[in-house]
């Protein structure tokens, strides 16, 4: 096993990359790209910060895939065996720049954050098992191993009620508190700026 890679339980934790590509897009593609055909390409640029380019399910396979071979795309998958099935997705602003309400945000700024925390997904049949909890800890993981630093996320403050999970693609304010990140602000209506200082591994 390699620094990057760790286990939790029964599950393996690896980061995304050329060599983990085809495990990933085999997960999205069990899920029609998720997310409406996403591809979890949603944060890394807006229409207009593509040059215009359409939003389609191939469009943003295409996209992902080119990011993840070139480096510039980051997630921690959690593995069943040879299976991707969670992952979450992390990155700097740069790499990740096209967060929701974005001018909101932007307009009680302090400093930008050393890394963001985007997005989850977990396989359907693989939900209500903690697999977000892991995905998580590995992204933290993998950070630290990369020199660690402030680490933002912009989860649902869902206010204790159920949520369906098609609208977790941030998780929770409460998943976050459990992994140590404090409140900062709102974001949104229902959404809100968390913080951890992760230090390096």
């Amino acid at each position: 096993m390699t620094d990057a890679e760790q286990t939790a339980g029964e599950y393996t934790i690896r980061p995304l990359g050329p060599d983990t590509w085809e495990a990933f897009a085999q997960l999205a593609g069990r899920h029609n790209g998720v997310w409406n055909g996403c591809w979890c390409t949603w944060f890394h640029a807006s229409v207009a910060e593509r040059g215009g380019q359409a939003r389609t399910a191939e469009s943003n396979r295409a996209l992902k895939e080119g990011l993840v071979k070139g480096g510039n795309a980051h997630a921690a998958l959690v593995f069943d065996g040879d299976a991707a099935v969670a992952w979450c997705e992390y990155g700097p602003p740069a790499e990740l720049p096209n967060i929701n309400h974005r001018k909101e945000y932007e307009a009680s700024l302090d400093r930008l954050p050393d890394y963001r925390i985007t997005c989850f997904f977990v396989d359907r049949k693989y939900r209500r098992q903690g697999l977000a909890d892991a995905a998580l800890h590995g992204a933290l993981h993998l950070i630290a191993q990369a020199g660690g630093g402030v680490v933002e996320a912009y989860p649902q403050d869902t206010d204790g009620q159920k949520v369906t999970a098609s609208f977790l693609y941030n998780a929770t304010r409460s998943l976050f508190e459990k992994a140590g990140f404090s409140y900062e602000r709102p974001k949104g209506k229902n959404h809100c700026v968390m913080r951890r200082t992760v230090p390096p591994a």
